[in-house]
């Protein structure tokens, strides 16, 4: 939590027994007056009344001395009169006429306006720096009606700051916003608490910006100061030795400073790596991807433009590490209402990609982004983002050539089905520093479907999280194509799968083990020791013959088993082309989704041109056109399958006669509901990268 003036450093004099004169109990509000003086301004906006305050208070700490018990705090036992006397002279409505000098006092003001117990629950935790404990003790509350009393302070004082009246957090989770950002949640909650943030953009906001009221809380204090001469006027009143006092109070005063600054800091490290960036790029930037890397400091804005035709091109940013080089990009239609995208493989070019990246790798490949909330804000620009491959080095200098951009053409499911290029010339030199990653092995070996898997390695990048693992092919029968994931829990985070993020490893030391690697959400953390892989599904190849002998003499349709199910044949016709058509349309139960297969022929060996339908079915057994879902209905269904229902086949050439429809197998997706538990060990490298 922001603490604003952290003040429990060794105050002088804590206990009665070494408060033995008036002096000493000057030196006491010396020590703290800077905090007491925010609290008395809080209750009264002018010096010459804090004075009189001070002076009441001291008066009164040393006329009430004797009958102090060891057993209460020292600290609390004063503040306990000081709350009281800042009451009373608050009852006075002349003593409210703030002297706001200062364009920092404005949160004094707003802080003013508030209910007596907020205002004193603020006060006393953000000012002074008690614990809600020690608040409630000495308000004579709950230490729930404190956190109570804090949240709606702080909503309250956001409000009449200016920063929004319009946020609708979730009520159940706001009451725990401040628990959370004092690190008192329990793991479990904690963990709730994050996964919700994560996907409700109403909390986001709302937490967001409840951080920046305390930033600027922070800020507005630190700016403060007491006035010269303010506790010199006080020793004056109270005749005590002003010259040595002060200098006592400079000294003190700057480790206060400074140690107050170290705490903040420390806590501010601790919470969120640096509240302020995280603050600074909450509102500046709009892409939440990108935002979160420039919050981790993993990049740097970058706002590199270059324009063609009225289409702009803006750099934003370039992320970067062993795995890949991420390129985030704005483009702007400033003439008409068009949104384009940038197509990695086909009009992008890395004028310099020999000398400077790594060739044996493959840059990720990323949809168009049809469903983030920013490409539906503005009909004439698109944000997205590229994969380039890995550096060589870890800085360099990418020349990128764009000669060609693609229009994106929406059906009226908002839903890209196309995409028209338009050429134009766009050159960049985009500054690129890699940022390492972190490796560990994790040696793990299971059974999945039967099929022997290998859990190899944990990568912890900072473009994403990257799980390394082989499949074992020695038994050709029954092959595991690609494992899917759900999820992977790092440090008890859950991070998401990527729907596109399998990928074949180029290098491939064993050929009776295929090595690939999954990715997953970036963690921008490097230390871990244990790691949960919970599996979603496995896309299977069954080896299965079967020949069924083809007639076009004969009467069709025909049927066939195979698998369990039955298969119609429905044309055999021999022309220029041939056609040969083959259906299942029964679903449920069926074992196959898809056939491996070729057309044997009289003249041998001949080529084959297919098309096909096909439903996607869930779970539930609802169907879906294979030809019209968009993504966001597939990546929201459960279990989806892909099942061919008419699969057509033509053999080009004069007459070609089909002699037989050859099956070799089929293809079948598992579902999974497997969790792994695999300990991790740190893979050391050295300089050159070996390990």
């Amino acid at each position: 939590m922001v603490l604003i003036i952290p003040v429990k450093n060794n105050p002088i004099l804590p206990v009665s027994n070494r408060v033995k004169d008036i002096e000493s109990i000057v030196n006491w509000f010396e020590q703290h007056q800077r905090s007491l003086y925010a609290i008395g301004w809080s209750y009264l906006g002018n010096q010459r009344k804090i004075e009189g305050l001070f002076y009441r208070a001291i008066l009164q700490v040393h006329k009430e001395l004797p009958r102090f018990k060891s057993s209460t705090s020292f600290d609390i036992w004063v503040l306990s009169i000081f709350i009281h006397i800042c009451r009373e002279l608050s009852l006075n409505k002349s003593l409210q006429d703030s002297e706001e000098s200062d364009s920092h006092q404005k949160i004094f003001h707003e802080l003013h306006k508030l209910i007596e117990k907020e205002r004193e629950v603020l006060g006393l935790t953000y000012i002074r720096g008690l614990s809600k404990d020690e608040t409630a003790q000495l308000l004579q509350v709950s230490s729930e009606q404190v956190k109570e009393l804090l949240f709606s302070g702080l909503q309250s004082l956001r409000n009449g700051m200016g920063y929004g009246e319009h946020y609708y957090g979730c009520n159940e989770y706001q009451k725990l916003y401040v628990d959370y950002l004092e690190r008192n949640l329990e793991r479990p909650a904690k963990i709730d608490f994050e996964m919700h943030i994560y996907h409700c953009q109403d909390c986001q906001e709302d937490l967001a910006a409840l951080q920046e009221v305390m930033v600027s809380f922070t800020e507005a204090i630190e700016k403060f100061r007491v006035p010269d001469g303010f506790i010199g006027n006080i020793k004056e009143r109270v005749a005590q030795r002003e010259r040595l006092i002060q200098q006592k109070n400079n000294k003190r005063k700057r480790n206060g400073i400074i140690a107050a600054s170290i705490f903040v800091l420390a806590i501010f490290a601790g919470i969120f790596s640096g509240v302020f960036s995280k603050l600074y790029y909450t509102w500046t930037e709009e892409n939440q991807e990108l935002r979160a890397f420039l919050q981790e400091d993993v990049g740097e804005r970058l706002n590199l433009e270059a324009e063609s035709g009225g289409v702009k091109i803006k750099i934003k940013s370039a992320i970067a590490d062993d795995t890949q080089t991420l390129i985030f990009y704005e483009i702007e239609d400033s003439k008409e209402n068009n949104q384009y995208m940038i197509n990695i493989d086909d009009g992008v070019f890395i004028e310099n990609e020999r000398e400077i990246m790594v060739a044996n790798t493959f840059p990720r490949y990323f949809p168009p982004d049809t469903e983030m909330e920013l490409n539906n804000k503005e009909k004439n620009i698109y944000h997205g983002k590229i994969s380039l491959r890995p550096l060589k080095e870890d800085t360099g200098t990418v020349k990128l050539k764009i000669n060609k951009v693609m229009k994106l053409k929406r059906n009226p499911s908002d839903s890209y089905v196309n995409m028209v290029p338009e050429e134009g010339e766009w050159n960049f030199e985009i500054p690129v520093t890699k940022k390492p990653s972190t490796e560990y092995a994790l040696n793990e070996k299971i059974e999945l479907e039967g099929v022997p898997v290998r859990l190899d390695k944990l990568i912890l990048a900072p473009t994403a999280t990257i799980l390394q693992y082989s499949i074992n092919n020695e038994q050709p029968a029954k092959r595991i194509e690609i494992i899917n994931f759900n999820d992977l829990e790092v440090n008890n985070k859950f991070l998401k799968a990527d729907l596109y993020g399998n990928s074949y490893v180029h290098n491939q030391p064993d050929i009776n083990w295929s090595i690939f690697q999954a990715n997953f959400e970036p963690l921008f953390e490097k230390e871990t020791n244990e790691v949960k892989v919970q599996f979603g599904s496995v896309y299977l190849s069954i080896e299965d013959h079967k020949t069924i002998k083809l007639d076009a003499s004969k009467e069709y349709p025909q049927t066939f088993k195979y698998a369990g199910s039955t298969i119609t044949i429905n044309k055999v016709e021999i022309g220029q082309p041939s056609t040969v058509i083959f259906s299942n349309h029964e679903i449920k139960n069926r074992a196959y989704e898809s056939l491996h297969y070729f057309i044997e022929t009289e003249q041998g060996e001949n080529s084959m041109e297919g098309d096909y339908e096909g439903v996607i079915v869930d779970k539930n057994g609802k169907e879906y056109d294979m030809n019209k879902i968009t993504t966001k209905i597939y990546e929201e269904m459960e279990q989806p399958r892909h099942f061919f229902t008419v699969q057509s086949v033509k053999l080009p050439g004069n007459k070609v006669i089909p002699k037989s429809l050859d099956i070799t197998g089929y293809n079948t997706t598992k579902y999974l509901d497997d969790v792994v538990e695999v300990e991790t060990e740190l893979i050391v490298k050295d300089k050159a990268g070996t390990q």
